[in-house]
């Protein structure tokens, strides 16, 4: 779709959105309401394959994040004089008030989360926007200069950023979206841009035992402060949440430290991380059936996640893979699995085979040829009580769904269904018969 939109008699800006997504539409929104004597055009490809055509008729060009900065023909436009910018880049450009920006490979959204819950239950006047699922610039006209948004950011959203938030978070990086960034190098500078411009005045926080992190770090010109992975093995407020995996135990560190920097109270600090729940699709409890514990992880997009996922898995497990490749590796999975408590590993999806190729020498291994559906029939047919099933895809979702969530509530749906069918046939729950 390509609409034109002028106001006003004389123009002074020729604009274009690229990429009409959640955070496309939400763009349009702001600039219709704003910018009173500019040409506001929508590139799309849904409904345009020749979207990218002469980019060079314009003054600015706002990217949506899913239109990768590295096209050729975006390229061609920046030698060209024409200014690249995003909605990112204008939320931190109109925003009151102090930033937190969150990045790393995972983790951001459980980090982001827990210290807009830290900050919200000390009466803070926050919000939580980016990558998470609600877009920054909705929130602009509700800041003040009290405000605090933390914005969960991508490496998408962080490519060709010229802005850096007052508290930049950085989580272990290792690789991701190979599929779409031309390198490991381009995806980590990338995620460099969180620090790149900050000031003496700001400050990064980071985790340690990550030597892409502490580089990111080191970048910036503000106050260092490193969280020792090495010492929340002890007994912690993290230690006593309700989610599983020493890989929340850090993020949850990692908030109680943005959230001390800010001068929160050790009290408000202790008690939001220990009653937190975690986010949907998170190693999520789903149901039990049978003496069997279901777990649902469909936001494991990566390998490492599946990796955190196995490490946080204690007992006899079967553990559920599959989905589409982001040209990633998979033998970290395999290392994992020969020291893990994985007694099966069924592998559905696109890329079942480049998985079992990376895991079969650690574990037995059972491809399913059809959906998830089978796949999740297959493990219920091989599980034994006591034991856990796992959905950890490690890859994404858009072989056979619209996204993670779809997937997670195709998961979920899937599992309640057997749920009814074990508990029709008795006249009343029974007790290995549970969902939560």
């Amino acid at each position: 779709m390509q609409v034109s939109i002028t106001r006003g008699r004389l123009r002074t800006m020729r604009i274009a959105i690229l990429g009409l997504g959640r955070e496309g539409r939400s763009l349009y929104r702001c600039l219709s309401r704003h910018e009173h004597k500019s040409d506001i055009t929508i590139l799309d490809r849904e409904s345009n394959p020749n979207y990218l055509k002469n980019l060079d008729q314009f003054d600015i060009i706002y990217r949506s994040p899913g239109v990768p900065y590295n096209l050729p023909e975006i390229q061609r436009a920046i030698k060209k004089g024409v200014k690249i910018s995003s909605a990112t880049e204008l939320f931190f450009e109109k925003a009151n008030g102090k930033i937190i920006g969150v990045t790393g490979t995972k983790g951001k959204g459980t980090t982001s989360t827990l210290i807009h819950k830290i900050l919200k239950n000390a009466g803070c006047d926050a919000y939580l926007a980016g990558n998470i699922g609600k877009p920054a610039i909705d929130i602009l006209d509700r800041l003040n200069s009290d405000s605090v948004t933390i914005l969960e950011l991508s490496s998408f959203q962080l490519q060709g950023l010229h802005h850096s938030p007052d508290i930049a978070v950085v989580l272990g990086i290792f690789p991701d979206h190979m599929d779409v960034h031309k390198s490991f190098k381009e995806y980590i500078d990338a995620k460099a841009q969180i620090t790149r411009s900050q000031s003496k005045n700001d400050v990064v926080i980071y985790v340690s035992k990550n030597k892409y992190a502490e580089r990111i770090a080191d970048i910036s010109r503000g106050e260092k402060v490193e969280v020792n992975i090495d010492r929340i093995g002890a007994p912690t407020v993290a230690s006593r949440m309700k989610i599983r995996g020493f890989h929340n135990l850090i993020n949850a560190a990692v908030a109680a430290t943005v959230a001390k920097k800010l001068n929160i109270p050790e009290g408000v600090i202790s008690k939001t991380i220990s009653s937190y729940r975690g986010l949907p699709f998170r190693l999520q409890h789903i149901g039990t059936i049978k003496g069997i514990k279901f777990y649902n992880d469909s936001a494991s997009t990566n390998p490492m996640t599946t990796v955190a996922a196995i490490k946080a898995s204690p007992k006899p497990t079967i553990l559920i893979m599959g989905g589409r490749d982001k040209n990633l590796d998979f033998s970290p999975v395999g290392q994992s699995l020969k020291k893990s408590s994985v007694k099966l590993l069924i592998i559905y999806g696109e890329c079942r085979r480049k998985i079992q190729n990376a895991t079969k020498a650690a574990v037995k291994t059972k491809l399913v040829a059809g959906n998830l559906d089978q796949a999740v029939r297959s493990a219920i047919s091989e599980a034994e009580e006591g034991d856990s099933v796992v959905f950890s895809p490690g890859a994404t979702s858009f072989d056979m769904f619209h996204n993670y969530e779809d997937r997670g509530n195709k998961f979920n749906s899937i599992v309640k269904k057997l749920l009814r069918s074990y508990t029709s046939k008795s006249k009343r729950m029974q007790p290995w018969c549970s969902l939560v």
